[in-house]
């Protein structure tokens, strides 16, 4: 090998595999980024976030609610036309993720994803006024989601907008959330809580797959009956406005174990976990 060729290689590179600078480049770019980088985009992201005014978190919440409805309402317009086969949720449930590819791509505050970001600053800092600072704005942000919602449900029950077909739907997974036991509500909202917020983990460094992964994940949690406290209370309260449910079993059978679960799956599963990869392994090291 000529001299010439020996300095236009990188001095840490294995002979014959790289033989330019560009080509290292190339490399890097498609080298995976890190735990703390993805660690660090959340974490400020969340500082943002906690720094907003009130009235923006409310406006951005309403708009979340609001758009996960079409997750509601796609679903049911699926099954209504689908015929009634053993594999039709296979199918019906992928119109559960387009809500949230509205809400994520669109850059709207939903609760759920809050319980990753704003828990971040959060474990770092540990002091009262954070700690006020993000009960604020789950408060905001939630009610504001579920005010969303309920303007969904209500139009969606008061206005023939669809055929009975489609009405029907709307009422078979409205009543798919209520009548099962507050544990079982309580784990299956966990694990909805634990994929939104991985959800949120991933997105830093998807790049082009981003659509990908908010459908692939929550397509899952649509096809497992996965709690989530926004989009299910669309459907719910969709019954409670037809009629099919009282606002009490609302609350004891559906809002209180969801709500629970997703803060469990989001805030112990993910954040603290994420945060003890990150943090812990820097304090080891």
């Amino acid at each position: 090998m000529s001299s010439a060729q020996q300095k236009s290689r990188p001095d840490s590179l294995p002979s014959g595999v790289i033989s330019t600078k560009h080509e290292e480049k190339l490399v890097q770019e498609r080298v995976a980024i890190g735990a703390p980088v993805v660690y660090e985009t959340i974490r400020r992201e969340g500082e943002d976030e906690l720094r907003r005014p009130a009235a923006a978190l409310a406006w951005s919440g309403l708009a979340a609610g609001l758009s996960m409805g079409i997750s509601f309402v796609t679903e049911a317009l699926l099954a209504a036309h689908l015929p009634h086969q053993v594999w039709t949720p296979l199918v019906s449930r992928a119109g559960y993720s387009i809500g949230f590819l509205i809400v994520v791509l669109g850059r709207q505050q939903l609760f759920t994803e809050n319980t990753l970001t704003v828990i971040l600053p959060l474990m770092l800092q540990k002091d009262g006024r954070t700690f006020g600072r993000v009960l604020k704005l789950w408060a905001v942000v939630l009610s504001a989601n579920l005010l969303g919602t309920f303007l969904f449900a209500a139009c969606l029950a008061k206005i023939a907008l669809f055929d009975t077909p489609v009405h029907e739907a709307l009422m078979e997974i409205g009543a798919a959330h209520i009548g099962s036991s507050f544990g079982i509500v309580f784990v299956r909202a966990i694990f909805a809580g634990w994929l939104i917020a991985l959800m949120v983990w991933l997105l830093p460094g998807a790049e082009s797959a981003r659509v990908s992964i908010i459908i692939i994940l929550t397509y899952v949690i649509g096809l497992g009956s996965f709690n989530h406290i926004v989009a299910g209370s669309t459907t719910v309260f969709y019954m409670v406005v037809a009629h099919g449910v009282g606002i009490l079993a609302y609350f004891r059978q559906f809002f209180l174990p969801t709500l629970l679960g997703n803060i469990v799956g989001g805030v112990a599963l993910v954040a603290a976990l994420a945060h003890a990869q990150v943090v812990g392994g820097r304090e080891i090291a």
